[in-house]
């Protein structure tokens, strides 16, 4: 059979098999668009069924959680744990509370998490969790009670040497340390179970930063290739949780001037660029009020909140997508493109579309996906797990430094793959592959388990 029917068929069968989990079949379908190279040279994964066995999560864990509001009501929400694929170490990857989390979209998630955590070369596997419950209007009662009681199942199924998890979307430092407390209380063991936590009991400096600063610094990597860099650069970002305003930071502090950002409400114009007195506005708004941009425009003269509108239209250089999946579209793609863009850096788990990636693969722009340019947050979380196991705390410097090296040399990895592989320049198929690879050799090495 040659490789072209051989993956078509794969591909019907996942199809068949979870005809619902669309966002997930998307996900499989990016990675294994780019392995037919592979699977040519290395016939053995064919044999060895590599792409059925690692499409499939190795355990996935789903509960009832009930929770009481400060009303005294009672609420039930569902919980989740996709531990994907322990080859290359324990199950790690974070979670998402956010009223979209389905296992459809935990399982794009963790499938994404396995290569993106092979790609830091740390020791880890892949997993992702989460739940249905949204952490926005609930007061911090309200959550640390849906915490522990999240936590009172899930802590049978983790561990430091089986699953540790992290933050995602909706869940926060807050989020980790309630949860963190509640898996104490019931194992009466304090380990770095889960990470993300706060410096001052065991987390890591510059790890809220962490995913932020590393698709700035990937961002620069892919620029440096063209002789250039983030200096005078016009960027945009769309998301402002933690990866998005600490990808404004990073952006800002290596040259780049930051026009454009956005919010559940809408977006911000801002032609004269973010400097440090509006990012310190925006991190009190975001982090601390869980307020709305629509502030923002109020405080300063020449920035402009446009409703419901996201920043893509707002001409620039470097685009950075940093809030969820599939965000943006074949039409933005084509907007960004018509004014101007050279350089698109994902920062979110696949936040462009098919058509939209084309389409940028087509003008023969720059462009990374992020299980390898938003690998910074999982690579810093892999320190701050060596530091928990150390019982040390390393400086931001030192931090920051192994970080930009990761990144450095994630980079590298997706060049050199893509080019060995006969796609010189393609950031998508190098980091698939690369990812790919290490994983799959280490399942064959481990036999049927």
């Amino acid at each position: 059979m040659d490789t072209n029917t051989y993956t078509e068929q794969f591909l019907a069968a996942l199809t068949k098999r979870d005809p619902a989990q669309k966002v997930f079949h998307q996900a499989v379908f990016e990675v294994v668009s780019t392995l037919k190279p592979v699977l040519e040279q290395k016939p053995l994964y064919i044999k060895e069924r590599i792409l059925e066995r690692i499409v499939e999560p190795e355990r996935t864990i789903i509960f009832r959680v009930p929770w009481q509001d400060d009303k005294g009501e009672i609420h039930v929400n569902r919980g989740f744990r996709v531990q994907y694929n322990s080859a290359l170490g324990p199950y790690k990857g974070g979670m998402r509370f956010h009223e979209t989390v389905t296992q459809d979209v935990l399982k794009f998630l963790g499938f994404e998490q396995v290569f993106k955590n092979s790609l830091t070369t740390l020791p880890l596997g892949g997993g992702k969790g989460g739940s249905d419950f949204d952490t926005r209007g609930k007061s911090d009662s309200e959550v640390m009670r849906f915490c522990h009681s999240f936590i009172n199942e899930l802590y049978h199924h983790i561990g430091y040497h089986t699953d540790i998890p992290a933050g995602d979307l909706g869940c926060g430092a807050r989020e980790i340390g309630y949860m963190f407390g509640q898996y104490k209380k019931l194992t009466n063991d304090f380990t770095g179970a889960f990470t993300g936590k706060k410096p001052n009991w065991g987390g890591s400096l510059l790890r809220p930063e962490a995913t932020g600063y590393g698709v700035a610094y990937f961002a620069q990597n892919m620029l440096a290739t063209k002789g250039d860099s983030l200096q005078h650069k016009t960027c945009i970002v769309s998301g402002t949780g933690n990866v998005g305003i600490y990808a404004i930071e990073k952006l800002t502090q290596l040259g780049g001037k930051v026009v454009g950002f956005m919010d559940y409400d809408g977006s911000i114009y801002d032609e004269n660029g973010v400097d440090a007195e509006k990012l310190a506005f925006l991190k009190d708004l975001v982090f601390v009020r869980r307020g709305s941009l629509k502030e923002y425009d109020k405080k300063f003269k020449g920035a402009h909140f446009r409703p419901g509108k996201k920043t893509w239209d707002i001409p620039c250089d470097v685009a950075c997508p940093t809030a969820c999946e599939n965000e943006l579209h074949t039409e933005d793609a084509k907007l960004l493109l018509k004014n101007g863009c050279k350089c698109v850096c994902e920062g979110s788990n696949m936040p462009c579309t098919p058509g939209a990636i084309e389409a940028f693969q087509e003008a023969g722009i720059l462009y990374s996906p992020g299980k390898a340019s938003n690998a910074g947050g999982v690579a810093v979380s892999g320190l701050e797990m060596t530091q928990n196991s150390m019982r040390v705390y390393w400086t931001r410097e030192e931090v920051d430094q192994y970080l930009q090296r990761i990144m450095n040399n994630i980079h590298h990895s997706c060049l050199s793959a893509a080019e060995e592989y006969g796609m010189k320049g393609n950031y998508m198929a190098g980091a698939n592959i690369a990812g790919f690879i290490k994983v799959a050799d280490a399942m064959i090495d481990q036999g049927l388990v």
